[in-house]
């Protein structure tokens, strides 16, 4: 193992593009929940390569899925039929309701589905502004750029492309007031991962699908990074709204259906609902991340009227859909399923958010406040910490992050003032308490 950390950064400084701030730090290999670095110390994984690594580091599963298909048939274009990606496809309706699915290979790029579906859609009418929300994530292509709503990602590549108007996130009247005779679809993430872990209320969702259908627009949602279980249910509108189905109080029209006989992972007793297709459903969902377990692949969901909107030649891709990220996406959800992972999403979750929250009253100067879902948590800091290390061009979130990965653990900032932990699916409960423990040991420091 090659023990020179300067080299590796060397090789990235003289032929990489520059576009990333990376950490100082040089990975190597991983396994399980475990990364270590070329100089050979290891580091708990709470980042999850940004909510990718579903099943963790080298899981023998995706390498057997990988080897395996690979000795048949690794690509072939969108131009023929292959088996797994019609598999994976039926997995995702069944999981989401009646629809069709579209592959390709990012996030990004099934994002870029979705806004053409929606100009698809309202063609005719000449209908094609797309209402997005203000701390919003939506890519980094030019019109996901244009649908987030953050300024720091448009700088430098204005004239931004129009088609996107942003209002207040949760506040449902803000929508009803910015749609024009040009709005066409709405598009929401259920929780601002990279907004700062805020969460959509169960009243805003069913009040944005009430809103939609009443004035003939588009429910579209961004769940690449809160989707695939990753808050204890496929999607994160479910878990969102299972307190409104528990309490039977939805409004009409929205159903629930037995989840038997569904591809759902997990048992418990709060997984054994979904809601039922034609009522709350979204009209589409963009995916990507955990879908493949960090090998590339992304994909959308449409709702069945929508779902041949776009026909042959509309729509396409080289990559998308190829045997092989099929192939391993078809093996994460039968892993997931056999292992459980969900309900271990949900439970893990909740032992990792109860000790965050008992370090927010233990050290309230350091952490102000924790809140999240399943295995997507964010903790927010306190606005003043004397004691973290000083760093005129970092973040706080930076610089707490600096502090935690010096004492092996890895996390991801969200935004300027919010950690976010996003680990494997299938965490361990001594890891989430190991995790636990270097937490409070650094806002300990801190607050002393």
């Amino acid at each position: 193992m090659r023990n020179d950390v300067a080299a590796v950064q060397a090789l990235f400084q003289k032929n990489v593009v520059p576009s990333y701030a990376r950490f100082d730090l040089a990975l190597s290999h991983g396994s399980g929940s475990h990364v270590f670095d070329v100089t050979g110390k290891r580091y708990l994984d709470f980042g999850g390569g940004i909510a990718v690594t579903a099943l963790g580091h080298a899981h023998p599963a995706i390498t057997e899925a990988l080897v395996e298909q690979s000795r048949k048939l690794v690509h072939v274009s969108n131009l023929y039929y292959h088996e797994p990606q019609g598999r994976l496809a039926e997995a995702l309706v069944n999981l989401i309701g009646p629809g069709k699915v579209f592959f390709c290979n990012s996030g990004g790029e099934a994002n870029e589905g979705l806004f053409k579906l929606a100009r698809k859609f309202g063609h005719d009418e000449g209908r094609f502004e797309i209402i997005t929300t203000f701390n919003s994530f939506h890519g980094r292509t030019l019109a996901g750029i244009a649908a987030t709503g953050q300024d720091k990602v448009k700088k430098g590549f204005e004239p931004i492309m129009p088609g996107f108007r942003h209002v207040p996130f949760n506040d449902l009247e803000a929508v009803r007031n910015a749609i024009s005779p040009a709005t066409v679809a709405v598009l929401v993430e259920g929780i601002q991962a990279e907004g700062g872990v805020n969460i959509a209320t169960p009243e805003y969702l069913l009040g944005l699908r009430q809103l939609c259908d009443e004035k003939k627009l588009l429910l579209l949602m961004d769940s690449v990074q809160d989707g695939h279980f990753r808050t204890g249910r496929f999607q994160c509108f479910e878990r969102i709204l299972e307190q409104e189905v528990a309490q039977g109080s939805q409004p009409a029209g929205f159903g629930v259906v037995p989840a038997a006989g569904s591809a759902e992972p997990g048992g418990s007793a709060n997984s054994q609902t979904r809601m039922s297709a034609p009522h709350f459903l979204p009209d589409g969902i963009s995916m990507a991340k955990a879908l493949g377990g960090g090998f590339p692949i992304g994909a959308f969901w449409v709702r069945a009227p929508y779902a041949d909107l776009l026909g042959a030649g509309t729509h396409g891709t080289t990559f998308g859909g190829t045997p092989l990220g099929c192939a391993v996406a078809l093996k994460i959800l039968e892993v997931i399923r056999d292992e459980n992972l969900a309900d271990n999403a949900r439970k893990t979750g909740e032992f990792l958010k109860n000790g965050l929250q008992q370090l927010s009253r233990q050290y309230p100067a350091v952490i102000q406040s924790v809140r999240g879902l399943g295995l997507l948590i964010g903790f927010e800091l306190g606005p003043k910490i004397p004691k973290l290390p000083a760093d005129g061009t970092r973040t706080q979130a930076v610089r707490f992050v600096n502090l935690l990965h010096a004492a092996g653990l890895l996390t991801v900032p969200a935004g300027a003032n919010v950690v976010r932990l996003l680990p494997a699916l299938n965490l361990r409960p001594g890891e989430a308490e190991e995790g636990l423990k270097i937490i409070g040991s650094a806002a300990a420091k801190l607050a002393g």
